[in-house]
């Protein structure tokens, strides 16, 4: 491989973007656990259903519900170690061991600080509430949430990119490369856990104040949110936003299981875990799955089916497996690139449309008080979360939003395709890269890698190589010996160049055995 550059500034947010899905696609699959076991073991459930009150049915019931709570116990110490691990280019082990050390012993740092200030050791529950003292790691800390897991995750990033590979005189050289990177990270860690209980005040104080401008929105502020991260998917970013509304005080806060909880996730998951609680609060569950579902369930494959009318008579049965393959991808996995991706870059102007058609389903949903939470809104979060709750969640609703959604969809798409004469697949007329790019993408069996990688300009031209859930994210020398038109040809959806030396690649659900595979012929060990 080509020798490393130095990342942009791009390229930091990207990456960082792309560390958040390791641990939030766990937290989606506990979610699922946690809702089935909660939802089947409720009284209301086992008196509509008295065959769930069995008594081993209960013990695997709760057990689910155990088990899935793990990811939302340690939620921040997994952004920790995902960070580092996702972003460190080399001797990502050590990267993600030094990053759990960070985070550890920067609560004892702030412990220990609280303890010099006569603040603990106490169990008086209103200075506890008053200092956001919680248990964090069996460890009495500020609870700086998911944000002070990702400053961590970061500075451990930083750290492991300077030292993993410093030489030490020979006297120490035991401590040197990769065993110096746990070492001066205890030691960074250390003091900047002093200086949390000075700086955070201001960081709270910030996202309080995002949290403030969304929620001021009213009724609106979910449509902000769900179209601002439609529009920032193309660029890879959308997951810092999601994940500010998430995990922290700009999701909302709420008292759960007397528990001061913060962020929209955080919260409705605790509620789904308490047995206390009853129904789950709409201030939380309306920037989640609900949000998402008119556009997913209902609006994309409408869009899908506009294509399809569009494509020429001869072309259908060429594009039907492409866009069948999106709208399952879509419905019940809640991964929309494979459709966004076919008119994003022919008519971005639609892509806007529907990142406000998105947004705007955000906002009636939640206006028509439906509570139904988790993260991917598809057919699977629209059962476990919904119907299984009963009709507290208002799930009838989605189903005849999400009907709407399809015929404004299909309405608007068909005619800009026709009235506009968009490319969309389909309407081309004898194009040979349009029938590989067809036998590829549709077929969703094996790509020409050795294809791929000359048309990314050969392994020299590539100095970085990753993936996210549907796209490569590289690191180029020079993005013009690229060719587009090669990767389309051999089964690529799109080309999104950021830069001169930045691209994404978008291939699809496959993309992770698509970089696997091309990270052998560079002879790479997979990232």
């Amino acid at each position: 491989m080509a020798r490393k550059q130095k990342i942009t500034l791009w390229e930091f947010f990207q990456g960082l973007g792309k560390t958040f899905m390791l641990p939030v696609a766990l937290l989606s699959f506990c979610g699922i656990m946690l809702g089935i076991g909660s939802s089947l073991s409720s009284r209301d459930v086992i008196t509509l259903i008295p065959i769930l009150g069995h008594p081993w049915l209960q013990l695997i019931f709760v057990w689910m519900s155990k088990t899935g709570a793990f990811a939302f116990s340690f939620l921040p110490v997994m952004f920790a170690i995902a960070i580092p691990l996702g972003m460190a280019r080399e001797n990502k082990g050590v990267a993600a061991f030094s990053g759990f050390v960070g985070y550890a012993v920067m609560n004892l740092a702030i412990n220990f600080w609280l303890t010099v200030k006569s603040i603990l050791p106490t169990s008086d529950a209103a200075i506890l509430k008053a200092n956001n003292i919680q248990s964090v790691l069996g460890i009495q800390s500020i609870d700086t949430g998911i944000l002070g897991a990702v400053i961590i995750g970061i500075l451990v990033f930083y750290l492991h990119e300077r030292f993993h590979t410093i030489r030490l005189p020979d006297a120490l050289a035991f401590f040197g490369g990769t065993r110096f990177v746990p070492i001066v990270t205890l030691l960074a860690t250390g003091v900047a856990g002093l200086l949390v209980p000075l700086i955070w005040p201001g960081f709270a104080a910030a996202i309080r104040g995002l949290g403030w401008i969304i929620n001021g929105a009213g009724d609106w502020g979910p449509m902000i949110f769900g179209t601002g991260e439609r529009l920032l998917l193309p660029f890879g970013l959308q997951h810092i936003l999601v994940a500010i509304i998430r995990f922290t005080d700009a999701g909302g806060t709420l008292d759960v299981c007397g528990h001061s909880v913060s962020g929209a996730l955080t919260i409705f998951q605790a509620q789904l875990s308490c047995p206390d609680t009853h129904g789950f609060a709409e201030s939380a569950t309306r920037f989640l799955s609900q949000g998402k579902m008119p556009a997913f369930l209902g609006g994309l494959p409408g869009a899908a089916l506009a294509i399809y009318h569009c494509a020429r008579p001869e072309n259908r049965h060429k594009i039907k497996g492409l866009l069948i393959s999106g709208v399952v991808a879509c419905v019940v996995g809640g991964t929309t690139e494979p459709i966004e991706f076919l008119f994003l870059f022919v008519a971005p102007v639609l892509y806007v449309i529907h990142a406000l058609l998105t947004g705007l389903g955000f906002s009636v949903i939640a206006m028509l008080g439906v509570t139904i939470g988790n993260t991917d809104g598809n057919v699977i979060d629209f059962v476990v979360f919904g119907i299984l709750h009963g009709l507290s969640t208002k799930w009838y609703w989605v189903p005849a939003i999400a009907a709407l959604w399809f015929a404004i969809y299909y309405t608007l798409f068909r005619f800009a395709i026709t009235r506009f004469n968009i490319k969309t697949p389909g309407r081309e007329t004898d194009n040979p890269q349009f029938e590989k790019t067809l036998a590829s993408a549709g077929g969703g069996s094996g790509y020409n890698t050795p294809a791929i990688l000359a048309a990314l300009g050969g392994p020299e031209n590539i100095t970085a190589l990753d993936n996210c859930l549907t796209r490569l994210r590289l690191s180029v020398v020079d993005s013009s010996l690229v060719d587009d038109a090669a990767l389309k040809a051999h089964g690529a959806i799109g080309v999104v160049h950021l830069n001169q030396h930045s691209l994404q690649v978008v291939m699809g659900p496959q993309v992770q055995s698509v970089k696997d595979a091309l990270s052998a012929l560079m002879n790479v060990s997979p990232a």
